[in-house]
């Protein structure tokens, strides 16, 4: 369901058509297998999902004889109505279906929702019914199938789900599907998926000549070439420097770290099964660094007894952090095993944290506005109920409150999500929507009144006594190589001219022009314009079309003419073709260009 919205979402007629939709989708698969055993199927953000336990795999034909099944069973006008049952009725109902079972003891327990998941409450147990199918749940749905277009339907794919999650638990098959109000909503989201597969990062990357993956160096472990380091220097130092003109200071802090302080800071009880294995030497343990929080504070220590003068202290560091993610979950750039966090914490007081959240928060804006992320929320994350929290509910009371204040001081207008704070302190996550609509959590700022207490971080206050410090922890764009993997598919990898990788590629018509093209090349470089010179023997054309297939912003292509008069004959990647101008002009129109950053 969507990330931004869910108890909205909730409450929509497209949420409750979705959801209507699965329980069409499983009456039609229980018609279709009648020995069929049923799990779980919720609507999710642009669809729904049903998993069964099936006597044999599913294959493409399958899919078109359930869809087509389906559309009959909306067409037939379906009436959903909805009974309260006490578990023993319910297990009576379902007592051939034993996931169905197994949730029902759940929800008898008060322990889990129909879906799966923890409740505190014990719930009531209900059954929604529709024509000759029954299934247990909460809703909503529709009152009748008429609700739902039957041509505004489609199934999607199936794919391998585990029950519950547990990979020791029995591999199920999932049906994804997808509903809308229109059948032109439908064509729109059929488009809206077949573009972010031309825009696939990881095809993209390739194509590009931008990064690899490569099983000789392992999963989750990406290889970038001299184009793909550009991209990356060229982020790195745009946040660098920006941040450094807010007021930051850079550190750096190495790559291992001695177990001994995850354990002093609540971060090996909490992550302990998404860190490396332990590295020994001298009965010492060692761990490759998954977070950089408990050595910012180390480094603090280290510094000596700090005044309240000198706060805030901002400590901020481009750190490669190791994260052993499951070899399943691993997904291009946007899931890795080594990844390089644009990091930093905020030592300062607690009357602080309004004016330092306003810079972070201005810092972001600029950011994101900047790479065209100007569509974004903030979902203000708390405690939920359940979870790995750190048990001090003075310290979480005076945190979340600080962080409410400073959000509403700042003007921030944000939605709050239950359970999603960090295990020692409530956050602000930005969350943006790039071109295809699709959210992406890219930003955070979180305030930690627990950790430095746990590390001993002390300052001396106007008072003369020692006080414990409050930390911010904030990201500005999470790390490089997941936003890199969001901005290559948020602009097709046609970068702004200021961060592509080779912003210009100068295009001899002629072997005679080649020197001519270099000296080009040579004073463009001077002006600090990153260029190359494409002297392969093809022909004029076919090097156009590389470039734009490179998605060089430039092309300047030289041959009598320009050679004679000190020009360049430009070509943009869009297709547009300004012509020749003197080689001042365009460094002039370049230069402007780039330090836009339009």
């Amino acid at each position: 369901m969507p990330e931004l919205k869910q108890e909205q979402y909730s409450e929509t007629e497209l949420y409750r058509i979705r959801h209507s939709a699965a329980h069409i989708m499983a009456q039609a698969v229980l018609e279709m297998f009648p020995s069929a055993k049923i799990a779980i199927g919720p609507p999710i953000e642009d669809g729904f999902y049903y998993d069964f336990d099936l006597p044999r795999p599913l294959t493409p034909e399958d899919l078109e004889h359930i869809e087509k099944r389906m559309r009959e069973i909306i067409k037939s006008n379906v009436h959903f109505t909805r009974k309260v049952v006490s578990a023993d009725e319910a297990k009576q109902i379902f007592k051939d279906q034993p996931y169905k079972i197994e949730l029902i003891e759940g929800l008898e327990k008060g322990t889990l929702d129909e879906d799966g998941n923890p409740v505190t409450e014990k719930p009531v147990i209900s059954i929604y019914t529709q024509g000759i199918f029954t299934d247990l749940c909460r809703g909503p749905h529709v009152e009748s199938a008429s609700e739902i277009n039957p041509d505004a339907v489609k199934l999607m794919s199936v794919a391998g789900a585990y029950w519950r999650g547990d990979e020791k638990r029995p591999m199920l098959q999932r049906i994804y599907g997808t509903a809308w109000l229109t059948q032109e909503e439908l064509k729109e989201y059929l488009w809206r998926l077949e573009e972010a597969k031309k825009r696939d990062h990881r095809k993209l990357g390739k194509e590009l000549g931008l990064f690899y993956f490569s099983e000789d160096v392992g999963p989750g472990l990406p290889l970038f070439t001299p184009r793909g380091e550009m991209l990356r220097y060229q982020m790195e130092k745009y946040v660098r420097d920006l941040q450094t003109s807010y007021g930051y200071q850079h550190v750096w802090t190495g790559h291992v770290v001695k177990e001994d302080l995850y354990r002093r800071s609540g971060h090996y009880d909490n992550y302990k099964d998404a860190m490396f294995p332990p590295m020994v030497d001298e009965n010492v343990t060692f761990r490759l660094k998954p977070m950089n929080c408990p050595s910012h504070m180390t480094l603090y220590n280290e510094m000596g007894l700090h005044s309240y003068r000198e706060l805030p202290l901002r400590f901020a560091e481009f750190a490669t952090l190791y994260r052993y993610e499951k070899t399943g979950e691993l997904t291009g750039l946007t899931r890795v095993r080594s990844l390089t966090q644009d990091d930093c914490h905020i030592f300062c007081t607690e009357e602080q944290i309004e004016s330092e959240f306003k810079l972070a928060l201005d810092l972001i804006r600029e950011v994101l506005n900047t790479y065209h992320f100007s569509d974004y929320r903030v979902r203000l994350s708390l405690k939920g109920k359940a979870g790995k929290y750190v048990q001090d509910d003075e310290k979480w009371e005076r945190a979340t409150s600080a962080l409410r204040s400073a959000m509403d001081a700042s003007g921030l207008e944000y939605f709050v999500a239950e359970g999603e704070a960090a295990f020692y302190g409530p956050k602000a996550d930005f969350i943006a929507r790039d071109v295809l609509g699709r959210d992406w959590q890219l930003s955070t700022i979180q305030v930690d009144f627990i950790q430095p207490g746990r590390l001993g971080c002390k300052y001396i206050g106007e008072d003369g006594q020692e006080h414990t410090p409050v930390l911010l922890h904030r990201a500005v764009t999470g790390s490089t190589e997941r936003f890199l993997g969001v901005l290559i598919e948020h602009y097709a990898g046609a970068f702004p001219a200021w961060l592509a990788p080779d912003q210009a590629v100068l295009i001899p018509i002629a072997d005679r022009h080649f020197d001519y093209a270099k000296d080009v090349a040579a004073k463009l470089k001077a002006k600090g314009i990153r260029t190359i010179v494409d002297d392969r023997s093809e022909r004029m054309n076919a090097k156009i079309r590389y470039a734009q297939t490179m998605k060089i912003p430039y092309m300047l292509v030289v041959g009598d003419k320009e050679m004679e008069n000190g020009q360049v004959a430009l070509r943009l990647r869009n297709g547009e073709n300004p012509g020749p101008m003197p080689l001042e002009d365009f460094i002039k129109l370049a230069e402007e260009e780039i330090a836009k950053k339009v």
